[in-house]
């Protein structure tokens, strides 16, 4: 496949820079998502997600090399060369979203023990800053939109084909520094704040010297390091799909913030098996994301997943009607009513201590809208593991009554 993105300039010059990377993302892409106008209630609903995609990114960035070296470990091979260059940027790309680099600088090596001071990771200044900005404090929202952007995102960054993890670092810091300019900018119109006291803003594109320039620079090193000049076309079509990837997640959020009405206000929404036996309730926003997948299980129950923590669900009746079943790797314990066969919840393998909920046995009166992702469950490990670098979002975002329902 060749990409609108290699396609752009005919005479490309041999070796791939920076400068020319970013330029070919605003032609192709043009003006950021974050760039639009917003109101001070759909960035209070946008923050909690991006907060929870900028705690996560350092986490999955040094994650991406753990399936790397056991695969030089199970091979009884060295490390390649490919793989300690891809290895030092994104040590050092933690490093600094932890705050470390930071300390450093400021303070020498007698800083390093204030390493341990977690307030100056990136993550927690933008929790500062947003918190000054609303007048309260917000938590990470990992929505079923973000953790899907996250899992493709970690497939890219711990790709063993070096070419594909160098496009994905590369574009991930490039997308950054245009998301996180435009967005800043946004935040200061929208609240008329003053844009020196929002740190986290400022210390990644702000000043004379910000630090996103350089995460993108040292990124794009990789591609002179990594990939020669007749891989440049297959190059460019990794960075530009990764590239979609960060940006469609950016336009996602967007849409769903522009949503009437507080998406992430929780209501209790009641169910129950067919026969009745079994009454439950799960306490969840009127707007829900869920699951479809295609293991075996799920396609003979026709189940649609709903995926809440431990405490968000009750029995109000029936838990002896209940009995469960096991297979395979013997860690999902599908429950079903021993009266009708209904399974109207479950212990989910991908979260033990959690519950998955079948959205079909909840009262459709109290559910405004679905949002539906697909999960590739007939291979889960792979799918959960490492997804698919192309992934395309798979969304269905219509009314309950408009959603196939099956009897």
């Amino acid at each position: 496949m060749t990409s609108q993105a290699s396609r752009l300039t005919p005479d490309q010059p041999p070796q791939i820079c920076c400068e020319y990377l970013t330029e070919q993302a605003r032609v192709l892409f043009g003006r950021h998502p974050f760039a639009a106008e917003m109101s001070e209630d759909q960035i209070a609903r946008l923050l909690p997600e991006y907060l929870a995609m900028s705690q996560a990114f350092p986490y999955l960035q040094a994650g991406s090399q753990r399936d790397l070296i056991f695969d030089a470990m199970n091979h009884n091979r060295d490390i390649a060369r490919d793989v300690e260059l891809t290895s030092v940027v994104g040590n050092f790309i933690c490093w600094d979203e932890t705050g470390g680099y930071g300390q450093i600088l400021q303070g020498g090596k007698a800083a390093l023990p204030d390493i341990l001071v977690t307030e100056n990771f990136h993550a927690n200044l933008l929790r500062k800053d947003a918190s000054q900005l609303l007048g309260r404090a917000i938590q990470p929202y990992y929505s079923a939109t973000t953790k899907r952007y996250l899992l493709s995102l970690y497939a890219g960054l711990s790709s063993k084909d070096p070419l594909v993890r160098c496009a994905y670092m590369v574009a991930f810091e490039l997308h950054a520094a245009d998301m996180i300019q435009s967005l800043w900018t946004t935040l200061v119109k929208t609240f008329k704040a003053r844009p020196d006291d929002l740190e986290y803003f400022r210390s990644h594109v702000g000043g004379e010297d910000p630090a996103e320039k350089y995460h993108g620079e040292m990124t794009s090193r990789l591609i002179g390091e990594l990939i020669p000049a007749d891989r440049n076309d297959r190059f460019l079509d990794e960075f530009d799909r990764a590239y979609r990837l960060s940006l469609q997640w950016c336009r996602d959020l967007l849409r769903i913030v522009s949503l009437k009405g507080d998406r992430h206000s929780e209501i209790e929404h009641h169910g129950r098996c067919h026969c009745g036996s079994v009454k439950f309730y799960v306490k969840a926003p009127r707007e829900l994301s869920a699951v479809r997948c295609n293991c075996s299980i799920c396609q003979m129950s026709g189940f649609l997943h709903l995926l809440v923590p431990g405490n968000k669900l009750g029995i109000e009746c029936g838990e002896e009607f209940l009995t469960a079943y096991q297979f395979n790797k013997n860690i999902a314990r599908h429950t079903f009513c021993r009266v009708c066969g209904i399974k109207p919840f479950y212990r989910p393998r991908s979260n033990p201590t959690g519950f998955s909920v079948n959205i079909r046995c909840l009262d459709k009166r109290t559910i405004e809208r679905i949002t539906v992702s697909e999960f590739d469950g007939e291979h889960w490990d792979q799918a959960f593991r490492s997804m698919q670098q192309d992934l395309q979002p798979c969304v269905e975002d219509r009314p309950w009554s408009e959603l196939e329902w099956r009897a």
